[in-house]
């Protein structure tokens, strides 16, 4: 059994995010920090990518002072909480190869200093010395203690409601370490 492992390549790698309200929705990006990805015998069988909390970045709000108070908001305790908790990591505890290139992903996501399951279909396209890898993760927001403006937790919002659920496009690319 050979095992590779995999470094993610942060600068040639993207997580964008959309957040969902009832009025519409805002989308950005956000860093990875680190990460690598395991294979053993040309399967993946492990890996885990941290997540810069502080990097968030919004993309669709363009006046800079609206935009610098929509960060401040995603960073502090309302959602994110970036000063007592900088890093989001997600560890994968089991990957299912579905077919050639694509996994069923079950994996462990700690945001806050919490952390749930979560499931998502992963593409892996692995190359001699690299590889590229994307997937849409769906995280509820709320399992974090992320209730802000959540319907679950708050009557009569209206047009102010958030939806628990946002969304993340993963894009990565690794190398051989």
């Amino acid at each position: 059994m050979e095992t590779q492992n995999f470094k993610i390549a942060v600068a040639q790698s993207s997580v964008d995010w959309i957040g969902r309200k009832v009025t519409g929705a805002h989308n950005g990006t956000i860093a990875i920090k680190e990460g690598n990805l395991t294979f053993d015998s040309n399967e993946l069988t492990g890996g885990s990518i941290i997540i810069d909390t502080r990097s968030i970045n919004i993309l669709d709000v363009t006046d800079p002072a609206t935009n610098a108070q929509f960060a401040g908001h995603l960073a502090s305790d309302d959602f994110f909480s970036t000063e007592k908790f900088p890093d989001a990591l997600l560890e994968i505890t089991s990957a299912k190869r579905l077919d050639a290139g694509n996994y069923q992903i079950i994996a462990a996501l700690t945001i806050k200093d919490i952390t749930h399951g979560i499931e998502f279909s992963l593409e892996i396209v692995v190359n001699p010395d690299s590889l590229d890898a994307s997937a849409k993760v769906i995280i509820d927001r709320t399992k974090y203690n992320m209730k802000f403006r959540s319907g679950n937790f708050f009557t009569n919002l209206g047009d102010t409601l958030i939806y628990n659920e946002f969304e993340l496009n993963v894009n990565i690319h690794a190398t051989v370490l």
